[in-house]
């Protein structure tokens, strides 16, 4: 997303825009990076869900998230779909929770690692399922899927974009897409909502924040431009194409209410 989304927020600002790649800590280490720069709009922060779950996860973490940063905007939310390997027994979602009560804590599914959005997925689909499943914790979604195209774990809530090309060849079959109503971008597949999972709905988004303490002015040049950019039709289709939506931000930015419900829920 980081690197989609550069480019375009280069031309609306009128200067030049790279992408550091600041892998630790489940983004902690680039969140403190971005929380200690200076307050000039120069050195944002484009994270993942991970910005509102680390709280949750870590009694301390070497930032305030409340008060260290100044939330931008939200660019956009994607689902993840949950696949399973071609040979798995479930054909249906039904299939998987009749065969998971009759295995508690039996039936495997893999994730990026402990807290990722894809192990929450699979946590809130135990909870509305009221099922056990066995959670196998990886290195990051790259590890995760290739294990699970392999055959050597049955399951992944996967990305829709870095599983679309296993789908598509068969090497990966889908059970259902992780919103209550289906996506575009894989319109045969059925939503949780028809698969009788009730309530049940989780989208990976990504907040775009700048440390506290921002000028107005400096922020809202960065506000207008990120709206500015969600706008842009060619934008929005390669949002598509990776299985996502825009962000509808306001006006003026705050997103930040949106951050702070996820971190509640």
């Amino acid at each position: 997303m980081a690197r989609l989304f550069a480019p375009y927020l280069a031309t609306a600002l009128g200067q030049p825009v790279t992408v550091e790649n600041m892998p630790g800590d489940s983004g902690q280490k680039a969140a403190a990076y971005v929380a200690k720069a200076a307050a000039d709009g120069n050195t944002l922060l484009l994270d993942s869900s991970t910005f509102a779950i680390n709280p949750g996860l870590f009694a301390k973490l070497p930032y305030d998230t409340d008060a260290a940063f100044s939330v931008i905007g939200v660019l956009a939310v994607l689902p993840n779909v949950l696949v399973c390997h071609p040979k798995f027994e479930a054909n249906k979602v039904a299939d998987l929770i009749r065969m998971a009560k009759a295995k508690p804590g039996q039936i495997a599914y893999a994730s990026s690692g402990n807290g990722s959005a894809q192990h929450l997925a699979g946590a809130l689909f135990e909870d509305v399922a009221q099922v056990s499943l066995k959670h196998v914790p990886y290195a990051g979604g790259s590890a995760a899927l290739a294990d699970v195209v392999a055959g050597k774990v049955p399951m992944l809530f996967a990305h829709v974009a870095s599983s679309k090309e296993y789908l598509q060849s068969n090497k990966l079959r889908a059970l259902a897409i992780t919103l209550r109503k289906r996506s575009k971008l894989l319109p045969q597949v059925e939503s949780m909502e028809e698969a009788g999972v009730r309530n049940y709905e989780v989208q990976d988004w990504n907040p775009l924040v700048a440390p506290a303490g921002i000028a107005k002015d400096r922020r809202k040049q960065l506000v207008d431009a990120v709206v500015k950019v969600l706008k842009q039709p060619e934008f929005v289709t390669k949002v598509h194409a990776l299985g996502g939506e825009v962000f509808p931000n306001e006006p003026d930015g705050l997103a930040g209410g949106f951050i702070k419900t996820q971190q509640v829920l």
